[in-house]
């Protein structure tokens, strides 16, 4: 092969793209006002640059959206194996407990979330339009876990109303979704912090004197050279793609072995669709093996570094938010616009309520710091948290920036219902209303679990 060949640059050429796209998103972000002010994020401008740019029919092909739905999957799991590998520690001021309860948060919202979403594609389902009744699913998929995990459901949903006869791009709906995501969790996060602060009652803190990192941020005791034999960026680059690896050959072995009607049905459909989550495991187990290693006297240095896996990470994520909103096709969402805007509209207000009310009662000292960051990181990414959390707390003085890294693995153990039901609910219109049933059950057990203190220390004055 020459390298003068299509072949020898497509790959590349469509990464450039995209790495274009994020400059000059930032670019935008950074120097009109009131983008600036809006707290979108750089990498959804930029994937929007690419959407707009795709409407030109001249314009079209230079993206290929095969590609871009590759690089959103991968990009998914990449990100979490990285953040898998950090070595956090519960620092004082967030509590095993809290770490908990915010993952029964983040879990519960995805239940509303669904329980919203699913309503209204039913009604859609039975009142005419032919929109597919377990759509509305997708809405937790969007908001709370965003491009990735929208695209990978939605891709197995359009497969599943595809044998029923239903005609519904399901990839498309579910990357809009997580596009609206973004813009709900700047914009109206936004909104609602200058409504508070015109009432007195946050204060606008200036963010440029909290950002001072000291050397403890870059590095930690016994860690290998920054160069060596090898760059010590390179030793974190391959641990995160060596485990990526072992989630490949996992995945793969598992979707080779029988597990009955469930494990054919609806397991393995949707197994290449937990790379994130499988990912995680493997990267929470290499990170203990490492640690095995040291006590066992085989390993002297520390080869984990937190702060380029953070990078890493941010760089997959966003990555693939670009590459998610560019992958968005409006060829055929015409007859399904007025569901998608009830489901995002009444999902957004349901998310915001919720959240509202669970932060009140579960981070009474810092409610507002809990709820901004929550809110943030239940309709976009946790980035999406953390940049609405620096606005009011840019010191991150309470434990709100704590409790939303940490609570990522209760989180998923938590949430991890849902993603089954996510398998089981599209295969048909009964196993969609059994789905709708269990959520509800499941989000009154979650918010029961997070009330519990308050809901016991009423009874005991009742007596």
């Amino acid at each position: 092969m020459t390298f003068d060949r299509p072949e020898a640059w497509q790959w590349l050429v469509q990464f450039c793209i995209l790495a274009t796209a994020l400059l000059l998103g930032n670019v935008l972000r950074t120097k009109v006002p009131f983008l600036n002010k809006s707290l979108l994020p750089s990498a959804l401008l930029g994937g929007l640059l690419l959407l707009i740019f795709k409407q030109f029919p001249s314009c079209r092909e230079i993206i290929n959206k095969p590609m871009m739905e590759i690089v959103t999957y991968h990009a998914l799991g990449l990100g979490f194996v990285a953040l898998a590998l950090k070595n956090n520690k519960i620092e004082s001021r967030s509590t095993p407990m809290k770490v908990i309860e915010t993952g029964a948060l983040t879990a519960s919202t995805y239940v509303i979330q669904g329980i919203v979403g699913l309503v209204i594609s039913i009604l859609f389902f039975y009142f005419g339009r032919r929109l597919f009744y377990a759509a509305g699913l997708l809405l937790p998929m969007g908001y709370g876990q965003g491009p990735g995990q929208a695209l990978n459901f939605g891709k197995i949903f359009t497969g599943w109303a595809a044998q029923q006869g239903i005609d519904f791009p399901g990839a498309d709906f579910g990357l809009s979704i997580a596009a609206t995501g973004f813009v709900v969790g700047s914009v109206v996060g936004v909104i609602y912090m200058n409504i508070l602060r015109r009432k007195g009652i946050l204060s606008r803190k200036k963010i440029a004197d909290a950002q001072v990192n000291t050397l403890q941020d870059y590095e930690s005791k016994g860690e290998i050279p920054d160069a060596e034999s090898v760059d010590k960026l390179s030793i974190q680059i391959c641990m995160v793609l060596f485990v990526y690896f072992l989630v490949y050959l996992f995945t793969n072995w598992i979707q080779g072995m029988e597990l009955g009607n469930f494990g054919t049905n609806t397991l393995k459909p949707m197994l290449w669709g937990f790379n994130f989550l499988i990912g995680t495991l493997f990267g929470i187990l290499f990170k203990n093996a490492l640690k095995g290693f040291k006590k066992a006297k085989l390993m002297s240095r520390e080869y984990i570094n937190n702060y380029m896996l953070n990078r890493i990470s941010g760089f997959c994520f966003d990555i693939m938010i670009v590459a998610g909103t560019a992958a968005i096709n409006f060829e055929h969402f015409g007859k399904f616009l007025l569901p998608f805007i009830l489901i995002v509209a009444l999902g957004a207000v349901a998310t915001f309520i919720y959240v509202l009310w669970i932060s009140k009662h579960l981070y009474p000292n810092y409610k507002y710091e809990g709820f901004f960051s929550m809110f943030g990181m239940l309709t976009g990414t946790a980035s999406n948290g953390m940049i609405l959390l620096r606005e009011i707390d840019p010191k991150f003085e309470t434990p709100a920036a704590n409790n939303l890294v940490l609570q990522t693995l209760s989180a998923i153990v938590l949430g991890f219902p849902v993603l089954l039901l996510m398998g089981f609910a599209p295969q048909s219109l009964t196993a969609t209303w059994i789905t709708l049933g269990v959520l509800v059950v499941f989000w009154i057990a979650l918010t029961v679990f997070m009330l519990r203190t308050k809901i016991f220390k009423r009874k005991q004055k009742e007596e």
